[in-house]
Formats: C-alpha cells, structure tokens, sequence
C-alpha cells in the first residue's frame, strides 16, 4: 500500500497528462509536511548494518573511481549536548579521553594511509562533536596527523573546522591559522539566552559576542555561523533579532536550519508539539532578510556571498561526496559503491561503548558495518545530492554516469516541475525558491522502499 507522499512508479508520459486536480494534490501532500527529516546523507545511517563478511579496505579504496579524495575527521565530544542533537557525540571534557582518542585516531590514519594514498586530497574538515573541546596539543596533533601521515597538502585543500563559542581561544585560533584553514564554522544556533536555555544549551550571549569578536581579529577565508529556527519559545521577531545580530559580523556564510526532534533528543517532539509551527515563517522571513544582505541561496540551509571562498588552488572533487575517507569513531566513508562507520548511538551508555571500542581496537582494516548501494540507490544518491542544491541535476551528467536518462529510471520526478516545485532550464532539473523550501519533504519523497524499510527497522542505542 502506497501513501500519497511515496507513490508507485509512474511512466513520464502517465504524470505529463495527470489531471491538475492530481499535481495539485501531490503538491498539497508534499508542502503540509516541510519538516519530516532532514536529508544530509544518502542512504541515512540508520539504513547501515553488518557487512558480512568484513570488506578488506585495501581493495576497496584501491578500486574507487573519484580522482581525489575527502580527508574527515571526527571529534564525537562535547562540552554538553544540546537538547535538539542526536548525533554522535558525547559530553566529556576529560584531557585523558581526549588523549586516548586522538591515540587511536593517529593508529587508524597510519594503517589508512596506505589505503588512500595513491591520490590526493581535495577537501579536509574536522567536525564533530566540538573538535575545538580539545586542548591546543591535541588540536594541532589533528593537523600533524592529516599532513605528515595522511600525506595532506595544504596549499591546494579546503579547510573547515567546526567549533563552538566557549571553546574559541587566541592559542587554538593561532594553531587553525597556521594550519591554512579556509572556513571556521560556529554553532549559535541563537543569540537569546532564553532560548539557548531551552534547548539546554549553556550559552550566555556575551560569550557569543566574545568568540565572534576573536575571530573577526583572525580573518579567515570563510566564517560560516548556524543558527536554528523553530526553537520552543521563539518568535519570527526574535529569530530575525538572532540573524541580524549574526549579520553584524558580516559571515561570509550563513546556515539556517529548523529544529527537528526525535524522541531520543532532550527536547522531545511533545514539547514542540505544544506550541505554534513557525519554521515556515521563520524560513520565509530568513530568505528575505538574508537576500537583502547580499546573499545568494545555495540550499535550503546554506546562504553565502558571492566571493566567499579561498584563494588557494583547490583540486577538483565530486559534489556527489564520493571518495569520503572519514577517520575516528563515527565518521562515515563513501566509496561509490559502499559506505561504512562505526556503529551509531545516541544514549551516553552506547556512545561510550562504542568509542571505548575504537579506543581499544588493535586493527582498523575492514568495513564490518554499513551499506553496499544497489545501482539504483548509486542513482538515487546522485539525485539527490545534486537537486536539493540551487546548482541542480544537470542530465547530461547522470546520463554520462549511468547510461540512461534520468526520466527512464525515474519518471515520478515529472511531478516537480509539474507542481512548479522545480524547473527543467537549458538541461538542468532545479528547484524553484519555493522548491527550495521543501527540500526535506522532496528528499524524504524520494528515499526508496528498500532504505526506508531498512531505516524503519533500526533501534537506536
């Protein structure tokens, strides 16, 4: 049985002559949920489970097409973890942890290296978690590790690390600056200290303003800031006050996401259950705002300046994300045809038993859990991971990639343009600005059968 959300397949031909009363119906389904997931990864974590047997990874980043590669490492603490997370991270300041962590992260890049070392690196981020929790010999061994054993060459990679306003220091900004990063990214996530407390976030606006001061001294490339909408206790006015308060400091990036919660978060959906929906306001008013200031629309969450950048010679890399080489517990990595990771938790008890086990392992060799894409979740991805951004599906790509059109093998796709959610221009397939807005209802439209019912299945520790 179907939903309207996740109809059957349909012939291109069917959907052109589908009767308005049938587009705008879909439509209607699609826009009365803008908030059902959030799609930063295809398929979603939850999909994963055990690959039996192991896959040696010499073999399969030896056979891996992209022509250079993602360098990821993963910090999973925090200081605290915030009401709305569910990702993978632990709250825990102790220097030994950390130590032993950055021990084993070190053990794992010596025996990658001989893996991913035939080609070079395009991209490197540090996230998390908090990787600015560490302390400033910790933070700088992440940069040693990357460049003497990684074979990292800063002068022609991106840089991003991510951080948080208490954990900014002058030390640790002078090891990032020596490092070449090209892009600091902080949460704010909201400059009311009312609504920080709500989602049990420990932040003071003056420490806000403190850290952003610090590294506007620092003038990195690219300052990207998040902030949420949708917060329990906000209003348009006071998410407006939260991004003009941001826009002071002129970011050359902005991300704007709306608050989801899942009954594993602190804050449970109930609590927001309680009070008036305002993301779709708050989106409305954001994207207006944000135009006004100068910047360009690049995703439902990610708003920049035209010039933002580095001036470094990047290499080129695949939009699609493939070639991901995630080092630490809970990085993921993406090879065309298989994604793996450590196991995922959420609860402190299985966060902890997981990261103990990475600590503890003698050998890092094999992918033992995750996901082996079909063709058509290779195609899916490809999709995906092109259409929900402003640059959109261009068609001849997939055809070149997969030898057949994307209408062939996806014809329920004619409903964007026909509901005028997205537009097919000089052979590119985009989202309209409204389509925009309902990225997350379209990318949870598309998942298939199989990955929901993979997703639908998982228990989260």
């Amino acid at each position: 049985m179907t939903s309207p959300l996740h109809p059957p397949l349909l012939h291109r031909e069917d959907l052109l002559s589908l009767s308005g009363e049938k587009v705008r119906q879909w439509k209607a389904d699609i826009t009365a949920s803008p908030y059902r997931s959030y799609l930063y990864s295809y398929p979603h974590k939850t999909a994963y489970g055990d690959l039996q047997p192991p896959l040696p990874l010499a073999e399969l980043w030896q056979s891996e097409p992209a022509e250079s590669f993602f360098l990821y490492m993963h910090i999973p603490f925090c200081g605290a973890r915030c009401g709305f997370c569910n990702l993978f991270t632990l709250p825990d300041k102790r220097a030994d942890v950390h130590t032993r962590y950055v021990d084993a992260l070190e053990r794992q890049a010596r025996e990658w290296s001989a893996f991913t070392g035939h080609k070079p690196f395009a991209r490197f981020a540090i996230g998390g978690g908090t990787p600015t929790l560490l302390a400033a010999d910790q933070l700088r061994r992440l940069f040693s590790i990357a460049v003497d054993i990684m074979g990292l060459d800063t002068g022609t990679t991106s840089i991003s690390v991510e951080t948080s306003p208490e954990t900014i220091s002058v030390e640790k900004l002078d090891i990032l600056k020596d490092a070449a990063v090209d892009r600091v990214s902080m949460g704010i996530q909201s400059f009311v200290a009312a609504e920080s407390a709500a989602i049990y976030r420990p932040q003071q606006p003056d420490e806000v303003y403190r850290a952003l001061e610090l590294l506007g001294r620092y003038d990195f490339p690219v300052l990207n800031l998040d902030l949420i909408y949708g917060l329990p206790g906000q209003t348009v006015e006071s998410w407006v006050y939260s991004l003009n308060r941001a826009l002071a400091y002129a970011p050359e990036e902005i991300f704007i996401y709306p608050l989801y919660t899942r009954e594993h978060t602190i804050v449970k959906p109930d609590t927001i259950r309680l009070q008036e929906d305002i993301r779709i306001e708050c989106y409305n008013a954001a994207c207006e705002l944000l135009e006004q200031h100068g910047y360009r629309q690049y995703s439902m969450r990610r708003f920049a300046k035209e010039a933002a950048g580095t001036d470094k010679p990047i290499l080129d890399y695949s939009c699609q994300e493939e070639g991901m080489v995630g080092l630490g517990c809970g990085a993921r990595s993406y090879t065309r045809n298989v994604h793996y990771a450590s196991r995922y938790g959420v609860s402190r008890k299985a966060t902890e038993s997981i990261i103990a086990d990475y600590v503890a392992a003698e050998h890092y060799d094999t992918a033992d859990y995750g996901i082996m894409l079909s063709l058509g979740e290779q195609k899916r991805r490809f999709i995906l991971k092109a259409i929900l951004h402003s640059e959109g599906l261009a068609l001849t790509d997939y055809s070149g990639r997969f030898g057949t059109t994307v209408w062939q093998d996806f014809p329920e796709l004619a409903l964007l343009p026909a509901s005028g959610l997205a537009r097919e221009t000089d052979g590119v397939l985009r989202l309209t600005p409204e389509g925009l807005g309902y990225s997350d209802s379209i990318g949870d439209w598309f998942i298939s059968g199989e990955i929901r019912g993979r997703m639908e299945r998982f228990v989260l520790p």
